[in-house]
């Protein structure tokens, strides 16, 4: 098997990919330009900055395998080899998709350093370019730190030595998070006066990443959380920022009230509905008949703070989950996740579990509810609860596809700031605290609460964000992921133990360089 840190190093594919005028990043052109020609180049960084990007593509294709499907949230079916035994916690060092994982970070890494390296040849015009290279290294990191724990950081371009190699051992979780930090910390300052792009890192991003990084390492640094994201929070407007929200017109019943709230929650996603409301007076059925697609004059909206673009593109070369590194090609021609996409149930993972259809139901979640399950299929199960259930966030169809990854929106923002405030206790009053956390109640269509609970917020982002693959790491960092899932497991006869809320460390790392690194407890 190939060294990752050779992975790291050969083959990088140079982007000359200049700033589309389009509204959305266009990142389909690929070239083979040597760094010497590129840096000599006008625009050399702009390209290598969305080479980045462009690497960047590949991480969510199996990011909710690894995340979403060892949740509570979601299940896979028995019959597919690979996705049941990640769902049961019997995935192992060997496992193609926590390698490729691995990989796919460590490939975008590279980029980014490969800017950092040179960043001081950077013209004028184009340092923001810089900030976003250490944007997207910081980001790597978080996903590696989350997924993994104790990993190596990578902060240069590494020669194809196996003794440089030796120079960047498995670190503490608290010490990647240092680094991870101080990382979107500077990101911040080159990205100060850079335009506005969701399709970009930008500034607003950086401070509410770097908030998230604080509340996400061992021990929770609240106050610092708490001023960045107040920072935030409290210039909104002036970054652009707000919930997809319809005020309640006068004399508007519940009914349509909540399916225009629905329609505003799948306008997050770039989705369009096209149906009528319910005509039914069940409360258990949904407010919304119909069907979502994407729509990507959506997909740029307020709330969306930083995503990853994906435009369907006519191509017979796509990247998918499983390809080797060797063999993707650089191109728009891929969807972040097949499981997740209509076609996803053909291949049976991202089926709604018993417990969350416990508490995602129409009645309990009126509004998130036609957004995130197929009615349909819901509809079944309650004449038949043997049927599976699955996710209707991503309505791309198949393989390649042109849903946007939204890697984070306001919501998250919102919620990370109560949690901030809220800090240690168990509870609080606090009116900062109370009003973010009822902004996104509100937007859902739920009551208003005065005292904010540690659980409350805890049950709030598993609705809001399910799919998104944030349950498993909100559990983590909530100190509740063993109890939470110790339960599921015994429930469905599972084999979760604690060591495994993170992965292992992929076999082939240890191989490369063996006596190294060590396995995570519990494989």
């Amino acid at each position: 098997m190939k060294n990752i840190y050779k992975n790291i190093i050969v083959g990088f594919s140079f982007m000359a990919l200049l700033t589309s005028c389009e509204t959305e990043l266009d990142l389909s052109n690929p070239t083979a330009l040597s760094l010497e020609e590129l840096l000599q180049t006008d625009d050399g960084f702009i390209a290598l900055s969305n080479g980045i990007l462009d690497s960047y593509q590949k991480i969510p294709a199996n990011e909710f395998l690894l995340t979403e499907l060892r949740s509570d949230n979601v299940r896979a079916n028995s019959e597919n080899g690979n996705f049941p035994a990640i769902n049961a916690y019997n995935v192992d060092a060997n496992n193609g998709d926590v390698a490729t994982y691995y990989s796919n970070n460590m490939h975008t890494i590279k980029h980014a350093n490969t800017i950092i390296d040179n960043k001081f040849l950077a013209p004028e015009s184009q340092q923001y370019t810089v900030g976003e290279a250490y944007f997207m290294r910081a980001l790597c990191h978080f996903n590696l730190v989350r997924a993994y724990q104790n990993v190596p950081f990578i902060d240069k371009v590494l020669d194809v030595t196996e003794k440089e190699a030796l120079d960047y051992p498995q670190l503490p979780e608290a010490v990647v998070y240092e680094k991870i930090i101080d990382d979107f910390k500077t990101s911040i300052a080159y990205l100060n006066d850079a335009k506005q792009d969701r399709y970009r890192p930008s500034k607003g991003a950086a401070i509410s990443l770097a908030a998230k990084a604080y509340l996400s390492q061992p021990n929770p640094n609240y106050v610092e959380a708490e001023l960045l994201l107040a920072s935030v929070v409290e210039n909104s407007e002036a970054y652009n920022y707000d919930l997809m929200f319809t005020e309640r017109a006068a004399g508007l019943s519940d009914r349509d009230y909540y399916a225009t709230l629905a329609i505003d929650y799948g306008h997050v996603f770039g989705n369009q509905f096209s149906g009528n409301f319910s005509e039914s007076e069940l409360e258990s059925d949904p407010v919304l008949d119909g069907d979502w697609s994407n729509n990507g004059g959506l997909e740029i909206n307020d709330e969306v703070i930083f995503s990853i673009a994906y435009d369907l593109v006519s191509s017979d070369n796509y990247a998918t989950s499983d390809s080797g590194l060797g063999d993707q090609v650089e191109t728009d021609s891929e969807s972040h996740s097949f499981a997740m996409t209509l076609q996803g149930p053909s291949n049976g993972v991202n089926i709604a579990t018993l417990e969350f259809l416990e508490v995602m139901n129409p009645t309990l979640q009126p509004v998130r509810f036609p957004g995130s399950i197929l009615s349909l299929g819901y509809n079944a199960f309650l004449a038949n609860n043997t049927v599976d259930v699955f996710n209707a966030k991503y309505p791309t169809d198949g393989e390649i596809g042109d849903n946007d990854w939204i890697v984070l929106r306001y919501a998250d923002v919102l919620l990370l700031y109560a949690e901030a405030i809220l800090g240690n206790a168990y509870s609080t009053t606090d009116q900062r605290a109370i009003d973010a956390f009822n902004k996104v109640r509100l937007r859902a269509g739920l009551e208003e609460v005065v005292n904010l609970t540690k659980q409350d917020l805890l049950d709030e982002r598993r609705v809001e964000f399910v799919y998104e693959n944030q349950r498993m790491y909100d559990l983590i960092r909530f100190g509740e992921a063993d109890n939470v899932l110790s339960k599921f497991s015994t429930d469905n006869s599972l084999n979760y133990t604690s060591g495994k809320k993170y992965l292992p460390f992929p076999q082939r790392e240890r191989d490369n360089l063996p006596n190294f690194y060590k396995q995570n407890d519990g494989y």
